[in-house]
């Protein structure tokens, strides 16, 4: 844990950064079907504590009118990060969603861990190392992006003891009503500090799918009786009657995006002192308990958030067959996805 702002550092302080002083360029370019770019390499102990980029192509460039420009960008660009030496990512997931929205919008919110601010992307999840290496791929289809990155880490001789390691499961799926929402299966042990949730439904005005409570399997392998159960999956994110009051965001939880007409909504919650340990496994999914005479079919894009005792590999690979598979984009409505 780091030390109060009081107390004076015992380390080397440092920044990962795309600007080249030789060449003077702040960004480095992102080609569409290029192999996967790494942008951070280290080989020393150390914990980064800020990350922070940004890029254009999901909105227009003033200053290159003529320049193709897709929201779908959000989505199609993807950060890896490997810990310790691993072959295997233990953070693999689109820019958009890491950073809190899954719809292929942008919206300014800000949180104690993650936001969108104003054109930028930040997290401030401590994130200790042996070894470090981050990555970055454009799997859009045409769009070349240039992307500033910095990050602000510190090096130590060795880590503080019991560091964990970051990691950051993404999952998308089309779901039928009654279908449980599968959030995470985690096989280690460490402690789960929560999740970014984008959800959206087939048919206008359908908000139905928050009924669904949490449901949270701690070392146990019995899944017919879960360790913790909620009331509802507003509830858990810590609003109530489908969020009546709208947007908003605080340090811990919120909503920055709920369009009631397109059926749509992202929200976030973190867990601090309410983390959720485990020992031997983890699992977390959110289940209706509604008829399905009541439920419609909706969408999903998540992203669980973890500490783990050491670096594993995540559970499931990334979905690149699935990552446009939500039912509508805004001003492109006329559009459909397989």
């Amino acid at each position: 844990m780091f030390p109060a702002l009081y107390e004076i550092r015992k380390a080397t302080t440092r920044q990962f950064t795309t600007f080249d002083p030789a060449t003077k360029s702040k960004t480095v370019r992102i080609m569409p079907g290029e192999p996967p770019r790494t942008i951070v390499k280290s080989d020393k102990p150390g914990m980064i504590s800020r990350m922070w980029l940004t890029f254009p192509g999901w909105f227009w460039r003033h200053w290159d009118t003529q320049a193709e420009n897709d929201t779908s960008t959000l989505k199609k660009l993807i950060i890896r990060i490997y810990w310790d030496g691993e072959s295997e990512p233990s953070v693999e997931c689109p820019i958009g969603d890491f950073f809190g929205i899954g719809h292929c919008e942008f919206r300014h919110f800000v949180s104690r861990y993650i936001g969108m601010s104003s054109g930028g992307f930040y997290s401030y999840f401590l994130m200790p190392y042996n070894q470090v290496r981050i990555e970055l791929e454009n799997l859009h289809e045409s769009v070349p992006l240039d992307v500033f990155f910095n990050a602000n880490y510190e090096e130590y001789d060795e880590l503080p003891k019991d560091s964990g390691r970051f990691h950051c499961l993404f999952r998308t799926a089309r779901l039928g009503g009654t279908d449980p929402l599968p959030l995470v299966d985690i096989q280690g042990r460490g402690h789960y500090i929560g999740c970014c949730l984008s959800m959206q439904g087939e048919d206008l005005n359908y908000l139905s799918y928050l009924e669904a409570p949490e449901y949270m399997f701690i070392d146990t392998e019995d899944r017919e009786h879960p360790t913790i159960v909620g009331t509802g999956l507003e509830d858990y994110f810590n609003g109530g009657w489908y969020f009546r009051d709208g947007e908003f965001n605080g340090e811990l939880h919120g909503v920055p995006l709920k369009d009631t007409l397109r059926s749509m909504i992202s929200m976030y919650r973190f867990h601090e002192h309410d983390a959720i340990a485990f020992d031997k496994n983890l699992s977390i999914s959110f289940v209706n308990p509604w008829e399905a005479k009541h439920l419609k079919p909706y969408w999903y894009s998540s992203t669980a958030y973890w500490y783990q005792d050491r670096a594993a590999p995540l559970p499931e690979k990334l979905p690149v067959d699935k990552l446009m598979s939500m039912y509508r984009r805004r001003d492109t409505d006329h559009q459909s996805y397989p």
